[in-house]
């Protein structure tokens, strides 16, 4: 089961998901805190400046009555707040700002709560206690405007880094989807360079690397291809020259030796084919069926041959891709393998299924990485005339050019497997290259 965590951009987003909340809920809180102290340095400010205004009033114009909210009271009046010890931090640094604003030794008082809040100051110039209003010091509500503000900018954010992440790692997922088809054996159109400076070397050197790999395989495919068509000629001429020997041991040898060489020359042809097929795709159940019937025929004393079709009509193959698929994995179980030799098919949640098995002693389990490279032969079990060592990795290359993967190893503990794997997506693909080809 996939997980988004595991992708590129379902890591990106989560990073800066996370990033971005964290930098909002500081800046928030950081702001609230920052708020906080102003309206403590505003209230100070004011208080500071109505107890100056006081005294300037008492200084000058005495006689002048003060506004309703100031006033002055006799320091034996019974009204006089006591100095409080329990105060709320945010008030008790209130009143020690007050306090360092004032001439030393000034006393600051805070009225008690009930009442409106007054602020009483006393100096030691001053004959009565200066009782003046202050601004009611109330912590920030937990939600206001601001949280509706923030809530905006933040999904803003994150919609717009959400995209970034995607416009950046949208190169590197075309980089791998290309990596993936290469490593199949499919064909790689060029990627696009985008994306910043390093992911665009490693683009430009990948395509490099896929224009030089695709020229190796063609040189080689050129060179294979012409060297087996010029063979086919003198093989020829040989083979009906041994027709006309009058020895009929040596002849039969002869030709027996000509026949092995012209299906080494046929297995260099198919390998240096290159070229999509665009035969017309046939069940592969009912071909399967055909092919199996058509070697017990020609083969009558090749080992027994068993089938198991349980795909259905609806997995459909290439013809001539199906036919060489076979026919090399069938020769191959005969050569190497012990009878019966199995050829099964079925259907899968994922797609479907094709295997070919028999029941011999198998490939040691070091040799099977090597078994499907061209031109291997395991010896000493898989030698013998008429192999070239190409059986495998021609099936190899026709299944994943057909769109699917394969897998060889041995099964319970009996005989070689190959068992190749096609998903549903093949099938369309596989009718819109035959329909191309009419």
């Amino acid at each position: 089961m996939r997980r988004p965590i595991d992708s590129l951009f379902g890591r990106l987003a989560l990073l800066v998901v996370a990033v971005l909340m964290l930098s909002h809920f500081a800046w928030y809180a950081l702001m609230r805190l920052e708020r906080s102290q102003l309206q403590t340095r505003y209230a100070v400010e004011e208080a500071t400046f109505l107890v100056d205004a006081v005294r300037q009033h008492v200084a000058r114009t005495p006689d002048q009555p003060l506004p309703s909210r100031v006033k002055l009271v006799d320091p034996a009046s019974p009204d006089v707040p006591a100095a409080s010890a329990n105060m709320p931090p945010p008030l008790e640094r209130f009143v020690e700002d007050v306090r360092d604003r004032m001439p030393a030794d000034t006393q600051v008082r805070i009225s008690p709560p009930g009442g409106p809040p007054t602020l009483w100051v006393r100096a030691a110039t001053d004959r009565n206690w200066i009782v003046v209003p202050v601004q009611p010091l109330r912590m920030p509500r937990s939600l206001d405007r601001t949280v509706s503000w923030l809530v905006i900018i933040f999904s803003f954010a994150v919609m717009a880094a959400l995209f970034a992440a995607w416009a950046l790692q949208r190169p590197l997922r075309l980089l791998a989807q290309a990596v993936a088809r290469f490593g199949r054996g499919l064909p790689v159109p060029p990627v696009p360079e985008r994306g910043p400076r390093e992911l665009r070397q490693l683009t430009h050197g990948f395509n490099q690397m896929v224009q030089e790999v695709a020229r190796t395989e063609n040189d080689r495919a050129v060179m294979l291809a012409g060297v087996a068509h010029d063979l086919k000629t003198p093989l020829a001429r040989l083979r009906l020259r041994a027709e006309m020997m009058d020895d009929a041991k040596t002849r039969d040898g002869v030709v027996r030796d000509v026949d092995s060489m012209t299906h080494i020359v046929e297995q260099f042809l198919l390998f240096a084919h290159d070229g999509a097929d665009r035969s017309e795709p046939v069940e592969v159940d009912a071909q399967c069926e055909r092919v199996v019937r058509s070697y017990r025929a020609v083969a009558s004393g090749a080992p027994i041959v068993h089938t198991e079709l349980n795909a259905g009509p609806s997995f459909q193959l290439p013809a001539a891709t199906l036919d060489r698929i076979l026919s090399n994995l069938i020769d191959n179980a005969h050569a190497y393998g012990a009878p019966p030799v199995v050829v099964a098919t079925a259907r899968t949640p994922q797609g479907f299924t094709l295997s070919v098995s028999d029941n011999g002693k198998g490939i040691a389990a070091q040799d099977l990485i090597s078994a499907s490279r061209p031109f291997v032969r395991l010896d000493p079990a898989r030698g013998g005339n008429g192999h070239s060592g190409l059986g495998l990795a021609i099936v190899e290359r026709l299944v994943r050019r057909a769109g699917g993967e394969w897998e060889i190893g041995n099964h319970d503990g009996r005989g070689l497997r190959v068992l190749m794997s096609f998903p549903f997506e093949v099938l369309p693909r596989v009718a819109t290259a035959s329909e191309n080809a009419w």
